[in-house]
Parts: structure tokens; sequence; C-alpha cells
């Protein structure tokens, strides 16, 4: 397919860039005006090199990438400047030329893998559908495809290929995605936030695996995403994009030690790095707003969120400056960037310490929930006894399928839990469903939900969605139901500008800050937290995780925080529990269970997680999927994917959770001493 294309388009030189985007303007039109979204982006990317873009949602990124392959949407125009792929003029191309480039030289995967497999379809007819189109037949385009299935580590392919998507996790969905995607040897693979929906262990198994296929295919990568650990995991230089400008670009590993623009500086302290707690100080956020599409911006495009800002840089736009190295900076103060003040004040007032000073607001006591499927029982929680205490954050991690948003269901009356299963609301009863619960307890347990676009009503305005919770809620009317409104509004920042205007209007920040308001509208004391952060950029996630920590500190109320984002789960939660297979192999304060000795299970998430600080712990892979709940292993359920297996103890004996420390459950076999001892590096994982 490469030699078809090198007839029509010609041979491109031996040293061609997979990528070139030379001064490349795009904008979109919007009732017949075009609005600029991309300005003179200008960028490379070497062959077999791998580069990171990132930035804030709205700064470019995916259209920058959908220009790279010419897939705008009908409304997008390229304005002006170049793109090559692989020495290959793509603005010049058209018709057969154009599709067959597409084909064979570029491929794109995209964040929601199940958005990019028809579900009509068995997934090995889509992967060798990529064979037939490069020219193989029948036969041989399955062999093909079962193959490449091999090569992205799916188990049995065979089996996996007559299975329809819906079948398969959202990690082997992803693997399936890449697979089509690398089908074709694509000199450029483009990866648009591929990993934002994956657990922990599931990102780090799709990252390790296309690095090692980027070596095997000797492919470039463009790898888009606002996950700065992962970017500093897979990426050799990052791009740094701001309102569609490039204002700083280098080697990856420099720009995150050692960043020289201002919104470098501020995306890095969004971060909370280095162990950072809520009790420690608030995570740095950046002020303002990222300017409208097509807004007019003759100076420096971050001046209006600056803190170093003048005159100079909002009429004069600054040049990239190479700071050493090839590391070069758009700021004309880029010397004292790092010195960048502080947007949000890092002190805080002294507070008792929730953990110590709480008493239990929620009890849970051998919550086993079991749903009947396919004729087999599908054991989604097995026995899970916790205590939430007020005033504190409990996190609860664990990989997709462990049973998380199950407990958080049947904690809200959502899901009613098996016979034999108690919950107690301040040492009251609390009945199974919110059917049978009283108002009062209703209006105690309210939740967070991941996407605010599907939570909030969309043809209500900000202020009736509020409204209607304070009268549903707390039974206000009148001007106590406008005054409380105004009181909630503040407290959760949002400006009363944001009260007459529809959730379509608002940011993703913003429409979270409008659930969080409406779940807080009954003074609830315990609010579940159900991934709220895992669809929103670093900044505004600093935004919303000083804004719940605020809340909890004034209002003393407890959270239930599910999460597959552990640097969050760490910052936010003074206990955290961690879930496998519906049962809990771990409970202990947040600091104990980030240090060694943890159950090797926790061992194996934390060292999945991705760091921009360097130094990461050795990956420990675990091998497999997570079983069946409807056919758990005997034993300990771990012991099919332990890398600490003992042997026969832990495939017929399940260990009982117990307290192996102060405050400390752990579920293993292994004495603490041992596991201390193994974890500490000095001894290796048993055979």
């Amino acid at each position: 397919m490469r030699e078809a294309i090198s007839e029509t388009a010609g041979e491109p030189p031996a040293s061609a860039a997979a990528l070139e985007v030379g001064e490349l303007d795009v904008a979109y039109r919007v009732r017949g005006v075009n609005r600029q979204v991309l300005r003179s982006l200008s960028f490379t990317i070497a062959a077999g090199e791998s580069y990171g873009l990132v930035g804030e949602s709205g700064c470019g990124k995916s259209t920058a990438a959908l220009a790279a392959v010419r897939y705008l949407p009908r409304n997008g125009r390229v304005l002006g400047g170049s793109v090559s792929i692989a020495g290959r003029d793509l603005l010049a191309m058209h018709g057969e030329e154009l599709r067959r480039t597409r084909a064979s030289d570029v491929s794109m995967v995209y964040q929601d893998p199940g958005r990019a497999l028809n579900p009509s379809i068995q997934v090995g007819r889509q992967v060798a559908e990529v064979y037939e189109i490069a020219g193989a037949k029948g036969g041989e385009a399955r062999a093909q495809a079962e193959q490449m299935l091999r090569k992205v580590q799916i188990a049995d392919p065979g089996s996996v290929m007559r299975r329809y998507p819906h079948q398969l996790s959202g990690g082997m969905q992803q693997r399936i995605v890449i697979a089509m995607a690398l089908a074709s040897n694509p000199a450029l693979l483009i990866l648009d936030e591929p990993t934002t929906g994956l657990d922990a262990t599931v990102e780090a198994e799709v990252l390790d695996l296309v690095a090692t296929l980027r070596q095997e295919f000797s492919s470039s990568v463009l790898f888009i995403s606002h996950n700065l650990g992962v970017i500093s995991k897979m990426c050799d230089r990052v791009g740094v994009l701001y309102a569609g400008k490039l204002v700083e670009e280098g080697d990856a590993e420099t720009v995150f030690n050692d960043p020289h623009h201002p919104y470098t500086v501020g995306l890095l302290r969004c971060l909370p790095r280095g162990g950072q707690r809520k009790d420690h100080g608030r995570l740095d956020t950046i002020p303002g707003f990222l300017p409208v599409p097509g807004a007019d911006l003759p100076g420096c495009v971050f001046a209006e969120r600056c803190a170093f800002a003048d005159d100079r840089c909002r009429t004069e736009p600054p040049p990239p400056v190479d700071v050493g190295g090839g590391h070069t900076s758009r700021c004309w103060y880029h010397e004292k960037a790092q010195s960048l003040p502080r947007d949000t004040p890092s002190e805080l007032p002294e507070v008792a310490s929730p953990v110590t000073a709480g008493r239990p607001v929620l009890r849970a006591g051998a919550v086993s929930k079991t749903y009947r499927q396919a004729g087999s029982d599908v054991h989604a929680l097995a026995g899970v006894t916790l205590e939430i205490l007020a005033g504190e954050t409990l996190g609860l991690v664990g990989e997709s399928g462990s049973g998380k948003t199950t407990f958080a269901r049947c904690l809200l009356g959502i899901t009613a839990p098996d016979e034999g299963s108690t919950l107690e609301l301040d040492d009251q009863p609390l009945a199974a469903t919110t059917g049978k619960r009283s108002g009062e307890q209703v209006r105690a347990i309210q939740i967070v939900f991941q996407n605010p676009d599907s939570a909030l009503n969309r043809r209500h305005t900000v202020r009736r969605i509020i409204g209607r919770a304070l009268t549903k809620l707390a039974g206000l009317k009148g001007d106590a139901r406008e005054q409380r409104l105004q009181e909630l509004t503040r407290s959760v920042k949002l400006a009363e500008r944001f009260l007459s205007v529809r959730p379509s209007s608002l940011s993703g920040g913003l429409k979270q800050r409008v659930a969080i308001a409406r779940a807080f509208a009954g003074n609830p004391k315990l609010v579940v937290c159900d991934e709220p952060t895992s669809a929103l950029d670093v900044s505004v996630q600093a935004t919303i995780l000083n804004l719940l920590a605020d809340l909890q500190r004034d209002q003393q109320v407890s959270y239930l925080f599910i999460s597959h984002d552990l640097g969050v789960v760490r910052y936010l939660s003074d206990r955290i529990a961690v879930l496998y297979l519906g049962r809990l192999m771990e409970v202990a304060a947040a600091e104990v269970v980030f240090a060694a000795p943890h159950h090797p299970y926790t061992e194996a998430l934390l060292s999945a997680v991705p760091t921009i600080e360097g130094g990461d712990r050795p990956r420990i892979k675990l091998e497999g999927d997570i079983p069946s709940a409807a056919d758990p292993p005997s034993g300990c359920v771990f012991h099919t994917r332990c890398p600490r297996r003992l042997g026969a103890i832990c495939d017929e004996q399940e260990p009982p959770l117990a307290e192996v420390e102060p405050g400390h459950l752990l579920r293993c076999h292994i004495p603490i001493d041992d596991l201390r001892t193994m974890q500490s590096g000095s001894q290796p994982a048993p055979a």
C-alpha cells in the first residue's frame, strides 16, 4: 500500500518527519463568522518519536489532531499553513490519494473505544476489514487480524473475535482499537486521550502496550492527554498548547522539571504532587478562563490570566525564545516564570482532624449484592463492612468491576442489598431503598456524578435546577429559598450571572459546581462523589478538589470518594478502602495505605500510577483480567493474579479481613512483617 501511494504522491525523503505542522491556522465557521482556534501552530514529530500535546480543554489539542489528518468537521476550515505526513503535503491531496494516505500512513485512537467500534458487528470482522482494505482476502485477513490481537496481548483471540464490543471490558475494547490502528503499520499513530476512562492497572497495561508496539512497528506517536503523568511517561518531547498557540516546547523531562512559561507552571501547580494532602494546603489554580474561540488576542494569548502581564504582553506577541537545548518558551518574562505568584492561598486555618474527632455517620454491615444474570448468580459485593466517620473522606478504589459503584448505589438506596445486609445512619437503621426511607434520610445522603452533562436537566436554568432541589430536599419556598440559593451558590463559588443560563452554556468545571450545589441543597451528612473529576483537565480538577475540601471543612460533611486517579484520592481522603471482586482487601488511613507494607493488590495499583516526578516504583504487572463475579476463584479471590502468591493456602483458604496494626485492616495470608520485607525490595515476590 505504501508503494502504491509513492507512485502517485512521489517518494518522500528518507529523513522525512512523521508529521510536520507549519504555521497552521484553523477556524470554525459559526453563524457566518470564522472563529479561529489554532493560531500559527508549528511543531514537528521526527520519525520514531513520541510527542505529547497538553493543555486545558478548549485549547485546540483535538482540533490539531483532526487537522493533521484532515478530519475537521464540516464547519472547520484551514485558513493557512501546511501539514505534511511522512514528507507528503496532506493539504494538497484530494480524493483517492488522501484516502489511501489516511488508510496506510496515519491511524487515530480516540478517547472512547466504545464509540469507535460498531456495536452490531463482531470484533474479528472489524479488525479483519482493516487488512481487507490493504488488499488481503478473506481467510488471510482474518488470520492477520488474529495475529494482531495476540500482539496487543489479548488471550484467546479466536474467542474474542467472535464477540461483540459490548461483551468486552473497556480495556479490552481499547486494545482492539489499538490493534485496528496498528494493522496498517502507520508512520504516525495519533492517540487522543486513550486512557481517560480506564482504571490505573488497565491504563498502565495500555500504555505499556503502546510503548512496546511503538518500538516494534517503529511508529511515531502524537499523544494528546490532560494527564501530565501519562505524557511524562510516554513522550520524548512535549508541546504546551494554550488558545491554539504553542507557548512552550521541549524535552518532556526538561519542560516538566524546569518550566519557562507561566501557563506551564500553573498547570503543574494544579497537580497534587509529592503526597500533598488537603490538610497541608490547597492546590493552586489558574485564575480566569480560556478566551472564547475567535477572540482578538493581539499580544500574548495567556496575558489575561497571567500575574506577570503588562502592557507589552497585551499588545506584542512574544516570539519563541530558545532557553537552552531546544527548549522554547513564548513569554517576555520566561526567566522568572517559576516565581509566578500563587492564585490560591496555601495557608489553612487550624482544623481538628476529622478522623480522630468524628463519630460514625454511616455504618455498612456485611453488605452483599447478588445479581441474577444469564442463569448465574453474580456476586457484585460479598460481605462489605465499613464505617464512614463524620467529617472524613473515605476513598474507595479498585479496578473496574470491583464493586465500587454497586456499593455506592446500595448506600444511596438506588440498589437494594441482599438480605442480611445492614445499613445505619447516625445509629438508626437505614432502609434498603429510597422509597422506604424518610425525607430526612434521603436528604442526608446525596451524590455528585462523574458526568454533570447527564446529571443536569439541559432545559432548565441553573437557578431552577438548584431551586427545585432546595424545595424538594429542604422544603424552602419564596424568599427563604432565594436567600439559601444565594448562600449556596456563593459557597460553591458560582457567580450570580450564571444563575440565568442553562447548563449547555457552562464549562465542565462550572457544570460540576452546579451539581455540587444541588447535592448540598439539603445539608447532607454524606455525599457520594463518583469519579467527580475524571473528565476534567488538571486546572478545573484543582478548583473542584479545593471546593470539596473547603465545603467539608466548613460543614463537616462526609464524602465517599470513588476514583481511579490515586493521586487525587490521596489528596482528598483521610482513609482508603480497597475493593477487589466485591471484597475489601485493605482499609487504613491514607498515608498508611500509600506507604508499604500494603496488600499485594494495593501494591500493584500504586505501582501502575504514572507521575511527573520521576523515581516511579517498579511496575507490578497483574496477569489476566479480573475474574468473573459469577464464578470467583476459590481461596483468596486475588490468588489467580497475585505476584506474591504463597501456594496452596492462597488457592484453598480465603483469608479473613483482620486488623494487622491499629486501624489497619488487611485480607492476606502473608504476615505483615513478611510483606514489609518483600515490599522494601530486599526479597523478590514468591515464584
